[in-house]
Formats: C-alpha cells, structure tokens, sequence
C-alpha cells in the first residue's frame, strides 16, 4: 500500500474509533461518576492517559515535551479537557447519557462558525450549512417531541458551555504549535487537563469527598475504559483535527449520539424509543450531507 493509502486507512480507523469508541464513553462515564466525584474522576482519567501517552513515546525515543511547548498544550487542555470534556463529565450528575450525547451535537455548528469567524477563516459553503441545519434538526426533534426525559437547566447549560468550550480549543488545536512526536503532542493537553481537573476538583471541595473505599466496581471498571480505549479516541480526534478538516472531525457529534442512546437503552435502562430512531436517521442524514460537500470542496 502506498504511503498516501497508508494515510488515508488511518484517518479511516481514526473516524471508526472517534465514531463507535467515543459513543460508548458517555454512558462509562454515567457509570463512573455513581460512586466518584466526576471533577476527580476526570482528573484521573487524563493525568494516567496523558502521562501513559508522553512516557509511551520518549520510552520509544520522543524527544522529552519542550518547555516552551507547554503553554499551548495547557490551553488546548483547559479548552477541551477541562471545560469540554469536564463540563460534559459534571452535567451526567444530571443529564442521562443519551441526552448528553444528543445535546453535544451542537459541536460542528460552534466549530464551523468559529473556524470561519477566525483571522483568515473560510467560508465553509452553502452545502455545509444545510448538513448543519439537517443535523440540529433531528436533534431537536429528539430531544423535544420523543418524551425520552426531562432534561435539568443546570446540566443542559452546563453541556452548552462545554460544547463551546471544547470547539474552541479543536480550532485552536489545529493551529497551535506542537511537539514533533504526534503522540508526544497528544499526551501534553491530556496531562495538563488532568492536573487541572484535580485543582478544580480541590477548589471545589470535592476532592475531599472522594473515599476509595467506596468506588464500586463497576465505576472503577469505567475509569478503566476511559483510560484506555477513551484516551485513544481522544487521540484520534486530535489527529483528525490535522489529517482531516475540524469540520469533518467535528461529525462524530451526530454520530455519537446513536451509539450513546443505544448503549445507554441496551445496558443503562435508558429509554428509547420509534421515534428516536427515526430522527438518529435525520440526523445521520446532515452527517453525509457535511462529509460530502467538503470531499467535493477539496476540503484535506
């Protein structure tokens, strides 16, 4: 296979993993957060991935993370690990997973239109615009008419503010300079996330509630899977970001959702139903619509 099919293979395994592994993370986390505070659980999370990541490849002969290098993989943390993916962790307390998933569709509309509003940002075309519209469509209609559950202000504002939170730091991502060791570059944010998720989780007090003793063993088994396989879609996503375009990296919003509901129905008890399935089609729809139109751009 030619070093061009090579590439193009990879960016495939990474949508496959991005798609189908970061779906399942949602209802992980759900279970995760019943008997661990979701700020240190968080913190956890990305403290043990980042460093796993960074010490991954200097052990393979990375060179060690720049000093200078530093501040923008803290930025890119707090934007994405931190406000995104912290703020999605802390509304599960009151959103159920689904929903959660449902809500962060609002992804690719804040990335298109931060990316286009950026010095030197391109207008995304028309066709962009109607896949965006069909997507939020399904969406709203899933989440208003199929009665699949009330959903708290407090956790629906809080997933709002993470979704912009976290498009923000995938354009910024895109542009920041980076270490040369991709894995290396990776692992940064992840650990400096982490560590802040912690002092956010002692500011808060919750830190001191954390009793180990307590954790079950199905919370400690979903820990276990973000770490793993959850690090690694995380992983995936970032090089998206480079291989592909933010707007395309941007789909699994619309995609994650089917697979959270799904999970979340099979193994959580949550409800799903006809009418769910029917606008997950909608949705899925808007996903084509978007890849489409940017294959045809020429969109890299």
């Amino acid at each position: 296979m030619t070093p061009k099919g090579n590439r193009t293979l990879l960016v495939l395994l990474a949508f496959a993993t991005v798609y189908v592994v970061w779906g399942s993370t949602y209802l992980a986390i759900r279970f995760g957060i019943e008997t661990i505070p979701p700020f240190f659980m968080a913190g956890v999370r990305f403290c043990i991935g980042g460093t796993l990541f960074i010490g991954w490849a200097v052990a393979r002969g990375a060179p060690p993370p720049e000093r200078s290098l530093w501040p923008p993989a803290a930025l890119v943390g707090v934007l994405m690990i931190v406000g995104g993916i912290g703020g999605v962790t802390w509304s599960e307390q009151f959103v159920p997973s689904g929903l959660t998933a449902l809500l962060i569709a609002m992804v690719p509309l804040w990335v298109v239109l931060i990316d286009w509003i950026r010095p030197g940002g391109a207008y995304p075309g028309a066709a962009v615009f109607v896949g965006l519209v069909i997507g939020l469509t399904g969406m709203a209609l899933l989440v208003n008419p199929a009665g699949a559950g009330e959903v708290a202000p407090i956790g629906a504002v809080a997933i709002v503010g993470a979704t912009l939170s976290w498009a923000c730091g995938s354009i910024y991502s895109r542009y920041a300079r980076q270490a040369e060791s991709q894995v290396v570059a990776i692992g940064m944010p992840m650990l400096a996330g982490g560590l802040t998720l912690m002092v956010v989780s002692g500011a808060t007090g919750e830190l001191a509630t954390v009793d180990l003793g307590a954790i079950s063993s199905r919370s400690a088994l979903a820990v276990a899977y973000l770490i793993g396989p959850g690090s690694l879609a995380y992983a995936a996503y970032l090089f998206l970001l480079r291989a592909s375009t933010p707007t395309k990296a941007a789909t699994y919003a619309y995609v994650n959702p089917i697979i959270a509901l799904v999970l979340g129905a099979a193994i959580g008890g949550e409800q799903i139903s006809g009418w769910t399935i029917l606008c997950s089609a909608v949705i899925i729809t808007g996903v084509v619509v978007i890849v489409t139109a940017n294959a045809r751009s020429g969109s890299h």
